[in-house]
């Protein structure tokens, strides 16, 4: 197996996600961890491995490494996929690409100017209950597809200070669910309709933004798309999918420690509770997601996830934010 040797591109929460998936996998190398905080980046490097080092130039110009994990605040996303793109690096990047279509296109002008591999960080599409339901779907287990249907509630709301970051709940967390589920159809929306709420934190309703969202996709093969978000959930971190066609239905439920069911004097199918939160309940699908971009690279074909992907992700998710604050349906015309 070839091995990649990667630059760790930010220090914070993801890098704690993907700094052990790296050294787990047999493909993969830590050789750089990088932060213009020097001090920063000695201290992921002491517990993973790699070098540290604070000089962009220096990471992108050094020939050990083979590609970059770009894993920044998201407003830093396209300035390191510009550069990294123009190093010749291949890159895998955080989802969203940016809140703002227009820097959108600006990374995608650089990748179609520095032609090399890119994949975003969309880990839901390599959850094994998600992908197998797709697979179920593609095999037509359901006959044709009806409605499609995203339970993705969280469970306890942000700090303030990520919310007015977060470029809004529709761009922040919706957007899993628009590209997971249009992934699954196999289709983009033609329309869109959203409804939010504040009805867990004040402070999220004063910033603008929302707890609570409902939002229906119409597909144009008049398949219907349903996702309702929530920024707090009393029993855990819910996540649930729901394919419905003419021949039948499949679901994904919820992850728990055990599976087992309960039954006692003082209790009736008891089960243990839910997984608490994205880092628990998508574990796996971070090193899926970092497996299937280290094949991509040394086989030389493209990676799954797509920048495009992400533009029409972003698109779509806009689309909804801008629905929900004038109650008004929202036509959408993706480019080709």
């Amino acid at each position: 197996m070839k091995t990649l040797q990667l630059a760790l591109m930010g220090t914070g929460r993801m890098a704690h996600v993907y700094g052990p998936k790296i050294n787990a996998h047999p493909g993969l190398q830590l050789e750089v961890v990088f932060n213009p905080r020097m001090e920063s980046a000695q201290k992921v490097a002491k517990i993973y491995g790699g070098r540290a080092m604070d000089d962009l130039d220096t990471v992108l110009a050094d020939s050990a490494v083979d590609a970059v994990i770009i894993a920044t605040p998201t407003d830093t996303h396209v300035d390191y996929i510009i550069a990294a793109a123009k190093a010749g690096k291949p890159i895998y990047c955080e989802k969203p690409l940016d809140q703002s279509l227009d820097r959108v296109d600006q990374a995608l002008a650089a990748l179609d100017a520095n032609p090399v591999p890119f994949m975003l960080g969309f880990n839901r599409r390599f959850d094994p209950d998600n992908n197998a339901l797709r697979e179920a779907v593609k095999r037509g287990e359901v006959g044709r597809l009806n409605m499609l249907m995203s339970w993705s509630r969280e469970p306890s709301t942000p700090p303030i200070e990520y919310v007015r970051a977060s470029g809004g709940y529709f761009v922040d967390a919706t957007i899993h669910d628009i590209d997971l589920l249009c992934w699954i159809a196999g289709e983009r929306p033609v329309e869109v309709q959203a409804f939010g709420s504040c009805m867990f934190d004040d402070q999220i309703g004063a910033e603008g933004d929302f707890d609570l969202t409902m939002t229906t996709l119409k597909m144009p093969s008049g398949a219907l798309v349903h996702i309702n978000n929530s920024r707090s959930c009393a029993y855990g971190f819910d996540q649930r999918l729901e394919a419905f066609g003419d021949k039948g239905m499949v679901q994904t439920l919820n992850h728990r420690e055990d599976n087992l069911v309960r039954w006692d004097n003082c209790r009736t199918v008891a089960r243990e509770p839910l997984k608490h939160f994205f880092l628990e309940r998508y574990d796996s699908s971070f090193y899926r997601a970092l497996d299937e971009f280290h094949n991509a690279v040394t086989t030389n074909r493209t990676p799954s996830a797509t920048a495009e992907d992400g533009r029409s992700a972003l698109a779509v998710a806009l689309a909804c934010m801008s629905s929900a604050l004038s109650g008004q349906v929202v036509r959408l015309d993706h480019r080709s």
